[in-house]
């Protein structure tokens, strides 16, 4: 199976509506739940969308869309360090990492390494040192966290994103 990988770092309509068209799929169980649902999805992928580093890997079985991977550069200010749950180590936010937003694959793509592969895509050209990304500790019965960790990935902190999220595990690895 050859999947092409595509990047954006701003979201043309045709790169967009493949993301959401993904998107709506793989979320399809989850997307009654309000940080799930299309609307919250489009308003904090607009809002990553102009921030710093801003970029999406999609991937193609031709030219079907079948994943996806984005995310943007956090500094010491982010306010995604501010909602950690427990302080942080002196020195931790000192230079600014990849923070990974979202990864999705389409069910008949899922477990042929599909989502690997676009993580490394992702990773492949930036230039932060490290990468971080959140994790529902019970997606998939925890086996979601822990193919993250076969990634090289590990737990150092939890936060809720928003008031209707539950608490995400955060994770960091080096690139």
């Amino acid at each position: 199976m050859t999947i092409e990988f595509r990047h954006h770092t701003d979201l043309t309509a045709e790169a967009r509506q493949d993301l959401l068209d993904v998107y709506t799929e793989v979320r399809a169980p989850l997307l009654h739940l309000a940080n799930y649902g299309v609307e919250a999805f489009v308003r904090r992928l607009d809002q990553y969308a102009t921030e710093p580093g801003f970029e999406l890997v999609l991937g193609y079985d031709g030219e079907v869309p079948v994943g996806y991977a984005y995310g943007n550069t956090v500094d010491a200010a982010d306010r995604y360090w501010k909602r950690m749950a427990e302080p942080l180590p002196d020195g931790w936010t000192d230079t600014p990492v990849l923070a990974i937003r979202e990864i999705g694959v389409r069910t008949p793509w899922r477990g042929t390494g599909t989502a690997r592969r676009m993580h490394d895509e992702l990773l492949a050209h930036r230039t932060e040192d490290r990468a971080t990304l959140m994790v529902n500790p019970l997606a998939g019965d925890g086996k979601v966290q822990a193919l993250y960790g076969t990634w090289g990935y590990q737990a150092f902190n939890s936060q809720p994103p928003s008031a209707d999220s539950p608490r995400l595990t955060a994770m960091v690895r080096s690139r």
